[in-house]
């Protein structure tokens, strides 16, 4: 099944509403991660199930869940009508309340990020930073000037992502990127960790500014968003999202990183 639009809300509801199944673990995942089926109607899909009950509470995101941030995070993607991140919903499961979200089957032929032994990106790459690549050797990790990337960047720079790593990047075979594991999104404080720094300190395209603009409205009063994620984050979360709209509307350009906070996840990928 091939995820986009009205497709995308359809499996969102077939998440919601079908028995789910676990096939097995996650085993890499940091929290609880099952491997998942639903079906309902006829209809079967694979998924991530991630209950609540096997998370690790965060000192540093006392507040609310990983699970409620995922699927936070798909709501914002929804907003901007770029499809980011897979379909993702709460509810309860066979180990109490967690997200589910759509499995994705990524096409590891795709190349988004690359180490190079040279200075400066070449054309059709953007630079991140020098990195360790083994044996004492220094390269430049590059990831690539891509579009969907780019909208990416943006998303994490609304949600606060404090972990987007070069794993959670998913291209897939129909052309389209998704991103995922968004458990670390939405704190209050300027927590925003990523290989997407290539566009820092450039002009937001047009297409993200009305994209913000849009954004800004559904996060308003009475906006469709705002009372969406009012049931999955804190009132504090929604109003500091908010913010990062305005600021990213009032600067018109992507965010540079800070002082304060490691810029980079890690491990990066």
């Amino acid at each position: 099944m091939t995820p986009g639009g009205t497709a995308d809300a359809a499996v969102a509801g077939l998440l919601a509403r079908g028995e789910l199944t676990v096939r097995g673990r996650i085993r890499d995942a940091s929290n609880a991660a099952l491997f998942c089926t639903v079906a309902h109607e006829g209809r079967e899909v694979s998924c991530v199930y991630k209950p609540v009950a096997g998370e690790r509470p965060l000192w540093d995101f006392p507040d609310g869940t990983l699970a409620g941030r995922e699927v936070a995070a798909y709501e914002v993607s929804e907003a901007t009508g770029w499809g980011l991140v897979p379909p993702t919903v709460l509810r309860d499961g066979p180990y109490g309340e967690g997200m589910v979200q759509l499995w994705i089957e990524a096409t590891p032929e795709a190349e988004l990020l690359a180490l190079l032994d040279a200075e400066e990106p070449g054309p059709g790459w953007k630079a991140i930073g020098f990195a360790e690549a083994g044996e004492g050797r220094t390269a430049l990790l590059v990831h690539a000037d891509d579009e969907r990337l780019r909208r990416l960047a943006v998303l994490d720079a609304v949600i606060n992502n404090a972990d987007r790593k070069g794993g959670h990047l998913l291209p897939t075979a129909d052309g389209r990127l998704y991103g995922i594991d968004h458990g670390v999104t939405f704190n209050t404080e300027d927590k925003l960790r990523t290989l997407l720094w290539g566009w820092a300190g450039e002009p937001l395209p047009p297409e993200a500014t009305g994209v913000l603009k849009r954004l800004r409205d559904a996060l308003g009063d009475g906006g469709t968003l705002a009372a969406r994620l009012a049931s999955l984050i804190t009132p504090a979360e929604v109003d500091a999202t908010r913010a990062r709209v305005d600021a990213l509307l009032a600067s018109g350009t992507h965010p540079e990183p800070g002082g304060d906070w490691p810029a980079i996840p890690w491990p990066p990928v």
